[in-house]
């Protein structure tokens, strides 16, 4: 004791590190020994100390913290509690304080201290962990790191210079890092349980498709899933991706829609006009063999003389979804001669019937000719701009009962015309018929503003020859030229489709043979009965007083630029609708397509919007009205007890 009453061992502490005492070179082993503890006197008198110095009195001795680092016994001025803590933890080789002292100025050179925080979780000290006692310290909740070592940054690093003979256990050693960590933090509830496949919903819900869609199903069922990969999915881009398992696996699935988009992809990719780079065009070959494998788009036409009526069929489903058809087809134009006189209730009757799936991406009309282009809403992006023309075969312009109304585009690489037309009738007017076709294909003015995708191979006087697929439908009005009892005759003796005893007598057959029409043009074999002229709402050919004779005058004629571009898949009509004396005639193509660039006009995914709406809330409102027939027919229903 000083004549301040202070602890000489404490003067002789502060006072160590000005005259370099040889505790920092101390190679003997650390160890907590009942001996090194000083009387009780001694120990009180340091406890004041250290509550005056609380209390802001100022010792003549402040503590200035050493110069380096350094290893020193333990502090003598514990409490009760911690001289029995470190006689049972004598052989642990750790010093075990208060709490409420870690904050005081000879904590500093203390050993590090384990201090349990408030989640339960105790934080490793120097000691080694097999030798604690299991109540003190879980073996589950050890981590490296505490929060004295965060304040001394050198902690750690001191502990690798120390002598081997100083270091604990090389098992403690391992889990000792030599860098600063800072402790876990640890959750405030349980962690909810991961699923087996932890894709985000948004994911699975833009990889699934409409349980309704009849062309996924049926690809499933007919095992026709890797074809339809190739198709949705370019496996090109998920070798190169860096995703988790388990959102590959959903792009890659059968039913997946939208192919991952890579960043340089877009970056590289142009959707402006004049792009020469093939792999980065829109409409170049990359993306074509992503939509279609085969190069194949399927197109479903429909030509049908409505004779004007009002009242149009209750439904189109036959004659737009034919239950033999496997497939939906991408592009649907329907031709209309003698059209209704409510033009926009018919594109909303054809919307309605296509559903959600399609949108209208054209109509044009010609008095009461109308054209209308409906294509699958994920495919209008390869579209360019719509162009239409109109020609006139009356001598009076002002009727327009009589003409073609024609519609052009580039879907990709490959330029289409459709026309519609509606020719001279009467039996033996073949001559005028002729004329009306010579002066639509010198008078439709297409294309506008849409390039030539082979002008080498056109003709100015021929509007046909100027794209790559044409298609030429409607009301020809070409009879057969026999009498309506040879006919009937004729039809009888048919067997198994064979219609070639019938149009022999064909003046269409013959004029095509001949080439005084439709040059070039091309029609599929015919196995179905005349289509002209039924008794409306039967299947009954004319029974009027002029008793006109049965004829093929709706007719579906198709044009290529390359040989075998278009194939065939039907070529029938459609009986069940009989709201007019003309049978609707549909046609079902596949039509090869090329890539193309960026160098025309694109339509930018431009549609009818408005239609599109109304057909869609037509659709709802007609499946309410269904589910509510058959609810009130279910409620009616009388149970008869046994």
């Amino acid at each position: 004791m000083t004549e301040n009453g202070e602890d000489s061992s404490i003067h002789q502490y502060y006072e160590a590190p000005d005259k370099g005492d040889s505790v920092v070179n101390d190679s003997r082993p650390l160890k907590t020994s009942l001996v090194d503890v000083k009387p009780c006197k001694e120990h009180n008198d340091a406890l004041e100390l250290a509550a005056r110095n609380r209390e802001g009195e100022i010792s003549p001795y402040q503590p200035r913290p050493p110069s380096l680092p350094r290893q020193s016994k333990p502090s003598k001025s514990g409490s009760a509690a911690e001289t029995v803590r470190n006689r049972r933890l004598r052989n642990s080789q750790e010093s075990l304080s208060d709490p409420a002292e870690t904050g005081s100025s000879t904590d500093s050179l203390k050993e590090d201290q384990t201090v349990p925080p408030p989640g339960g979780f105790v934080v490793s000290s120097a000691a080694p962990i097999r030798n604690q006692d299991s109540s003190v310290r879980p073996h589950s909740a050890v981590t490296t790191g505490s929060p004295v070592f965060r304040e001394r940054g050198s902690s750690l690093s001191e502990y690798d210079r120390r002598p081997h003979s100083q270091q604990s256990d090389p098992t403690d050693h391992r889990m000792r890092s030599a860098k600063m960590r800072l402790s876990p933090v640890q959750p405030t509830g349980p962690l909810p349980t991961l699923e087996k496949s932890f894709v985000s919903a948004t994911l699975r819900a833009a990889n699934r498709i409409d349980r309704d869609c009849l062309d996924y199903a049926a690809l499933a069922k007919e095992n026709l899933g890797e074809r339809l990969h190739r198709n949705l999915s370019d496996s090109r881009l998920l070798e190169n991706m860096g995703s988790d398992s388990a959102s590959v696996n959903s792009m890659r699935s059968t039913y997946s829609v939208l192919s991952p988009i890579r960043p340089q992809d877009v970056r590289n990719r142009s959707f402006l006009e004049g792009s020469v780079l093939g792999s980065g065009a829109l409409l170049g070959a990359e993306e074509l063999d992503r939509y279609f494998p085969d190069r194949r788009v399927g197109i479903y036409i429909a030509t049908w003389n409505m004779q004007g009526e009002r009242g149009l069929p209750t439904n189109l489903d036959d004659l737009l979804l034919p239950t033999d058809s496997e497939f939906a087809q991408d592009f649907y134009i329907i031709g209309v001669q003698e059209g209704c006189p409510d033009r926009r209730e018919w594109e909303t009757r054809l919307q309605e019937t296509l559903g959600p799936y399609y949108v209208m991406l054209y109509a044009a009309s010609h008095g009461v000719l109308y054209l209308t282009v409906f294509v699958r809403r994920d495919l209008i992006w390869f579209c360019s701009e719509v162009e239409h023309a109109t020609v006139t075969t009356r001598i009076i312009s002002q009727i327009k009962t009589k003409g073609a109304v024609g519609i052009a585009f580039t879907f990709f690489g490959t330029s289409f015309l459709f026309i519609t037309s509606h020719f001279t009738s009467g039996d033996a007017k073949v001559y005028e018929r002729i004329l009306d076709y010579n002066k639509i294909v010198e008078a439709l003015a297409l294309p506008k503003g849409l390039p030539d995708t082979n002008p080498y191979r056109s003709t100015p006087s021929d509007v046909t020859t100027r794209f790559d697929q044409v298609f030429w439908f409607g009301d020809f009005n070409f009879r057969l030229s026999k009498d309506r009892v040879d006919v009937e005759t004729l039809m009888n003796h048919t067997g198994a489709g064979n219609m070639d005893t019938l149009l022999e007598h064909d003046q269409l057959s013959k004029e095509m043979k001949d080439g005084s029409i439709f040059k070039g043009f091309q029609e599929a074999t015919i196995h179905f009965l005349p289509t002209y002229k039924f008794d409306i709402g039967c299947d009954i050919y004319d029974t009027t007083s002029k008793q006109r004779t049965p004829s093929y005058t709706d007719r579906i004629l198709f044009r290529n630029r390359q040989a075998d571009d278009i194939k065939v898949v039907k070529y029938t009509s459609c009986s069940s609708i009989k709201t007019s004396d003309h049978r609707p005639v549909i046609g079902v193509f596949q039509v090869k397509l090329r890539p193309g660039r960026d160098n025309i006009p694109l339509g930018a995914g431009q549609f009818d919007r408005g239609l599109y709406l109304e057909g869609i809330r037509r659709r709802i409102t007609r499946e309410l009205k269904r589910r509510e027939a058959m609810k009130n027919q279910g409620s009616s229903t009388i149970c008869a007890i046994s």
